[in-house]
């Protein structure tokens, strides 16, 4: 119900660029222009500083922005109250995920959701732990899954399940023979890590820094942005990497890859976040809870 030039606005703001905006509202970059340039001759000042093919706000664009996120923000908890007081569940859910719970633990909860409640939209963005929280802390999303307590300020953690993580390498790899692996024993060999700002990365790293092994000194081959990166790298024999249990499962049952628990083993919180002072609708209270349901019988 907001001002369409108000959110034409916002995404311009947002995006810095007029190019992005456009491809976000599905519109023509002239289209986005034209209400822009509506919206300067309505307030009669710039929102924009224009050069050298980029763009930034004015102190007037600046303010402007402030009082549209909030106006926008009201738009749309007005939407969903009123069509919660008719008894619906519908509207928009903006859903993030590190890699791992996106791409191994995510679709069937967001699956069986969307089974139950159609109406609603959800929509998922898929990043690393640290990049999911900021998104949650902006208000660019309305719920995270990360593999870590949040640790921005604003912002509630709830523990949903409990993750195991272990070693993985091919069958004829130095490692595959070991039944258990310590800390210790991993040393000497070569290792494909997460990249920095992955819960996985940050959990490993205090794991070996616990037990006398300083991070930096692992014979660290690559650093790598997805599960599904390390497996395809760990299958060529190159080395050994430590993921969550869920994310080689298949690979372990095929025989294509081995999977070594750790002594002691490595587990993890997988965590809910959400901002803590900000109207919650009914579609996002719903979610939630049946998150925190599924995916601790998922673990289980």
């Amino acid at each position: 119900m907001a001002d369409r030039r108000l959110q034409v606005f916002h995404a311009v703001a947002k995006h810095l660029s007029f190019t992005r905006a456009a491809d976000a509202l599905f519109m023509t970059q002239p289209a986005v222009t034209f209400q822009i340039r509506q919206l300067e001759e309505q307030y009669a000042t710039r929102l924009f500083e224009r050069r050298h093919g980029s763009i930034s706000l004015t102190p007037a664009g600046e303010l402007a922005f402030e009082y549209a996120r909030k106006i926008l923000a009201l738009s749309d908890e007005m939407d969903i109250r009123i069509g919660e007081m008719t008894g619906e569940m519908r509207g928009p859910l903006l859903v993030g995920a590190s890699t791992t719970i996106a791409e191994f633990m995510l679709p069937r909860v967001l699956g069986e959701f969307n089974a139950l409640y159609p109406q609603v939209r959800a929509r998922l963005i898929v990043g690393n732990s640290e990049s999911i929280e900021g998104q949650v802390a902006e208000h660019t999303l309305d719920v995270g899954l990360i593999e870590a307590p949040a640790k921005l300020s604003g912002l509630e953690s709830r523990m949903c399940c409990e993750d195991e993580l272990q070693v993985i390498c091919v069958p004829d790899y130095p490692l595959a023979e070991f039944p258990v692996l310590r800390p210790a024993d991993l040393a000497d060999y070569e290792f494909i890590s997460r990249e920095p700002g992955s819960g996985t990365r940050e959990i490993t790293d205090a794991y070996f820094a616990e037990h006398g092994i300083a991070p930096e000194s692992l014979k660290a081959q690559m650093e790598l942005g997805s599960p599904e990166a390390l497996k395809g790298v760990v299958a060529t024999g190159l080395g050994f990497a430590i993921v969550s249990r869920a994310v080689a499962a298949r690979e372990i049952a095929l025989g294509e890859l081995r999977g070594i628990p750790l002594d002691p083993p490595l587990k993890r919180g997988l965590y809910l976040i959400h901002p803590q002072e900000r109207f919650q609708s009914r579609v996002l209270t719903t979610f939630i809870d049946f998150a925190r349901r599924q995916l601790k019988e998922h673990a289980a």
